[in-house]
């Protein structure tokens, strides 16, 4: 049975807080600071990398065997491509943006002056009464523009509001929280992840617990974009387990109830030493972990290896449906997932 309690109250605070704090890759220093901000409340000392990271270095009983933990702060967004003659917007996906998933979303649009300005994702001459193609049409970053909540209607009215090429625009996430304990969000790829770390080390906090071996925590900002693994990490690093959403469909072992282990994926297998540790050590503490391979999926993992990195690798995560969509997953697989965090940051 697993030693540590995890506060699900905290859990689901700190989950929304992350959620509702807009972190598109490229745009993330509101992000840092709030997990900079928490981290110093429980007493573990971080400090911000040269590409905007933030990495977390909490002493062990000892240094023999340094592991690491690694999660990502950044999340799906875009930015302005293209300032239309009709006022609009044409946006440009930071990354792995499904595009029919965001047709009719609320949106933030972030200027260089600091203003923020509201406004929706639509189909470009999407009024059903106008246009017989309206329910046909592709869903595509060329056919869907951002209506901006302002008296504009072309493009010097526009950049008058402030608004230029390049600017940051976030998705609204639309958080919920079910009596039966299903979390349906946007981005939780990866936030709840981040949500589940931050937990993980507040029950070894709160019981003035020491992980077993110096461990470092990194929260990057550009695993999205695929540069994120290596950021401010030591070089003499034994193990990585890297923290990133379950993929849930067909064919998929993953569930949204529970937390799984990723053996393998695109870039291909994981660590089978590491791996086969963290499994035996749910099976003794009583998690259930779920075996998967993910297909069409990358992690921090990738890009820490490529850039050199010696450590062993696994990689595990709630179970989240309907990726880089309107994503849902279960309280039960968040609450898994920081136990198992905190039971392997004490293990011998």
């Amino acid at each position: 049975m697993a030693q540590f309690s995890i506060a699900t109250d905290y859990l689901k605070q700190i989950l929304e807080d992350l959620i509702q704090t807009p972190s598109p890759t490229g745009d993330t220093d509101w992000a840092v600071s709030l997990v900079q901000n928490e981290l110093a409340v429980m007493g573990v000392p971080s400090s911000k990398t040269t590409k905007g990271a933030l990495v977390a270095q909490w002493p062990g009983l000892r240094d023999d065997s340094p592991r690491a933990l690694s999660c990502h702060l950044d999340t799906l967004g875009a930015v302005v491509a293209e300032v239309k003659s009709n006022g609009r917007l044409r946006l440009k996906a930071l990354n792995g943006v499904n595009w029919p998933t965001v047709e009719s979303e609320g949106v933030m649009i972030q200027t260089q002056s600091g203003r923020q300005l509201r406004g929706s994702v639509v189909l470009a001459n999407g009024a059903a009464h106008v246009n017989p193609e309206a329910g046909s049409a592709p869903r595509t970053p060329e056919t869907l523009e951002v209506r901006i909540d302002e008296m504009t209607s072309s493009s010097v009215e526009t950049r008058q509001l402030g608004i230029e090429v390049g600017d940051f625009v976030s998705f609204d996430p639309r958080l919920e929280f079910a009596e039966s304990g299903f979390i349906r969000s946007r981005f939780l790829d990866d936030k709840a992840c981040v949500a589940a770390c931050l937990a993980a080390v507040k029950a070894l906090r709160d019981l003035d617990v020491t992980p077993a071996q110096r461990t470092s925590i990194l929260f990057s900002v550009h695993e999205e974009v695929g540069h994120g693994g290596m950021d401010g990490l030591p070089s003499d690093l034994q193990e990585l387990l890297v923290l990133d959403m379950a993929c849930i469909g067909t064919g998929q072992n993953s569930s949204e109830l529970n937390c799984s282990i990723c053996l393998a994926d695109s870039g291909g297998p994981y660590s089978k030493e590491l791996s086969d540790r963290v499994r035996a050590l749910a099976n003794t503490q009583g998690i259930v972990l779920r075996p998967d391979t993910y297909p069409r999926y990358g992690s921090d993992g990738g890009p820490y290896w490529r850039a050199g990195g010696q450590a062993q690798v696994a990689l595990i995560g709630p179970g989240v449906d309907t990726s880089h969509g309107y994503e849902r997953t279960h309280i039960d697989a968040l609450v898994d997932t920081a136990t198992l965090i905190a039971e392997y940051l004490v293990a011998e």
